[in-house]
């Protein structure tokens, strides 16, 4: 069945800054809500809650982002199925998309204890920040599958240009866990468990949300559910959530070692890199506003066999000049920008020293981030995984083992950088092999 075109589609960069002004709203809504986190433990009379939180959220990482393929291949594959017209098609990613993310969340639902102690046992910290980090754990993972289950919501909805409604996702998220936060940390004393458990309840009220926009396909779904479970449809998405959960595993890996990292060298450094890592996590989901953009009109223009060349390059340049302005803004005032997370005087000054790294962070961090959902649009999984794997042991493993043994905060932070120049390269240089040459406009 096809989807009924009413009207002349606006060009190009319409298109993605109207995407990406959408996304990036609705991105930021889960970063304010880290910061408000933050700012709630953080002022908190004893720093273990938000040392302990930083630590938690490692696990956080692996446990949920390692499935974050439920979301990227379900925009990209979404994305060419709405770009063919092909709405029963667009209807059965939902359904196998959903399939996997209800059966991966009740089975990591069931695990948690065991989870728990295996993580735990991995990461590196005081005896007090790591109970801090179980009873932010104990409060967030209830709400596993359907954290899962928005992802695939979200991926689907923006594969379709529907970015309005993964906005008001977010604000229920978002605002919700503000809320949630305010209840349960300040007034209910519950400090980390309450942080977590804020966290959870959010996730539940998005899936509420988003289940409800998908009313008017259900008569659909129920005309095509027996395909769902199609041999040959299965093994693809296999194959491409595989290439994907590698890929993320990979920077999943990089980034933890480098919080892990910064355990070592002590409560108050990881309390600062928690904190700046916050700030680079909110750039991030400001940048992926264009980078969503990017993966929905890359998926839609593969599908119709247009040029994609000037979406790349004015994409790159969006993105790149967003993560410069926000790296920026805190590197030049960071008194004022920083004192609103944490009061902490000793944290503070650890930050002010390494504010700088910033810059050439979220410079190469932005043209990776963009790359990715150009090829996340194409449902290029394969090529994610190689770039991903490559930079995380040529470009952040070698420096960061150098700063590990010679207690070095700076050459720490040389090793990320080194991690997202290389994504960004390993990546750039195969967008020749995934142009076409027919006019775009």
């Amino acid at each position: 069945m096809s989807d009924a075109v009413s009207q002349p589609e606006p060009p190009f960069r319409a298109r993605l800054l109207r995407l990406a002004a959408i996304n990036a709203l609705s991105n930021l809504m889960v970063p304010l809500a880290g910061m408000v986190d933050t700012a709630f433990l953080g002022h908190l009379p004893q720093i273990r809650h938000l040392a302990g939180v930083g630590l938690a959220a490692i696990l956080f990482d692996y446990v949920y982002w390692t499935f974050g393929f439920l979301r990227m291949g379900t925009t990209g594959v979404t994305a060419q199925a709405h770009g063919r017209r092909d709405r029963e098609e667009v209807v059965l990613t939902l359904l196998r998309a959903c399939m996997m993310s209800v059966g991966i969340g009740l089975t990591i639902w069931l695990a948690q204890e065991p989870l728990r102690e295996i993580g735990f046992s991995i990461l590196s910290g005081t005896q007090t920040v790591e109970a801090a980090g179980r009873e932010y754990w104990n409060g967030r993972i209830l709400a596993a599958p359907f954290t899962l289950t928005n992802f695939v919501l979200i991926g689907w909805f923006l594969g379709r240009e529907q970015s309005g409604r993964v906005l008001v996702l977010s604000a229920v998220g978002g605002f919700g866990n503000i809320v949630l936060d305010y209840l349960l940390i300040v007034r209910l004393g519950m400090s980390s468990y309450g942080a977590g458990l804020a966290t959870a309840m959010s996730q539940m009220a998005m899936f509420v949300v988003g289940l409800s926009f998908t009313v008017g396909e259900w008569r659909i779904a129920r005309k095509v559910a027996r395909r769902t479970f199609d041999a040959q449809a299965l093994r693809r998405l296999l194959a491409l959530n595989r290439d994907l959960m590698i890929r993320t595993l990979a920077l999943i890996t990089t980034l933890s070692v480098f919080t892990n990292t910064s355990s070592v060298l002590g409560t108050a450094f990881l309390a600062a890199t928690t904190i700046l890592e916050r700030v680079i996590t909110m750039a991030s989901y400001f940048i992926d506003g264009v980078a969503f953009a990017v993966e929905t009109l890359a998926g839609i223009f593969e599908s119709e066999g247009r040029d994609k060349s000037p979406l790349l390059r004015f994409a790159m340049g969006t993105g790149i000049a967003a993560g410069v302005t926000f790296a920026l803004a805190f590197a030049v005032f960071p008194t004022t920008l920083f004192a609103l997370l944490t009061d902490h005087a000793d944290v503070l000054a650890i930050i002010y020293r390494h504010v700088w790294w910033l810059l050439p962070t979220l410079f190469f961090g932005a043209a990776a981030y963009v790359l990715d959902g150009y090829f996340i649009g194409l449902t290029k999984g394969a090529w994610l995984r190689k770039s991903m794997v490559t930079s995380a042991l040529l470009g952040a493993a070698p420096v960061t083992i150098v700063a590990y043994l010679m207690r070095s905060t700076h050459l720490l932070w040389v090793g990320l950088v080194m991690f997202m120049v290389m994504r960004a390269w390993t990546l750039w240089r195969l967008v020749p092999r995934t142009l076409n040459q027919s006019p775009m406009e």
